[in-house]
């Protein structure tokens, strides 16, 4: 093996792609771990206020609370999952780069499943922000309701 100074340039050029994608990710987990750890916090404040009194408000809203943070379980599972495949991307160029092993269809394999990954994760995470959203529009409508009536 006669490693060349111009094969590793190629093939960090071949890797700067999913790098970005990478990066991309990060980000992305980052933003769903945050809404993760807000969800929890709020359940932890419900939880004391229903050991205090049991309130159905409390009930319903913690319910979408542990049926959102499963949501956003997935999310951050297909999230992790598709920055493993990417990493075992850009390892695989280099490798094949260097190497000149065959890897084309693996690292196809491992880019398409990646994407998939990626596709899953962003498809939970709208599936959670629009439970968060309807659950919240509810409150408004409810509160909206006592307004006028407590103002007639």
């Amino acid at each position: 093996m006669n490693l060349q100074l111009t094969d590793v340039g190629q093939g960090i050029q071949l890797a700067i792609a999913p790098v970005f994608l990478l990066a991309g990710v990060g980000i992305l987990l980052i933003v769903l771990t945050n809404r993760l750890g807000r969800l929890i916090d709020r359940s932890r404040i419900l939880d004391d206020r229903l050991r205090a009194n049991l309130e159905a408000e409390c009930v319903q809203e913690q319910l979408s609370l542990h049926f959102r943070a499963a949501l956003l379980n997935i999310a951050i599972t297909a999230s992790t999952a598709c920055g493993l495949l990417i990493c075992l991307v850009i390892a695989m160029l280099f490798l094949g780069d260097t190497t000149e092993l065959p890897l084309d269809h693996y690292i196809a394999l491992c880019f398409i499943a990646g994407m998939l990954a990626l596709l899953v994760s962003f498809w939970y995470f709208m599936r959670e922000i629009l439970i968060c959203y309807s659950f919240m529009r509810k409150q408004q409508i409810k509160a909206l309701a006592a307004c006028k009536l407590g103002g007639a």
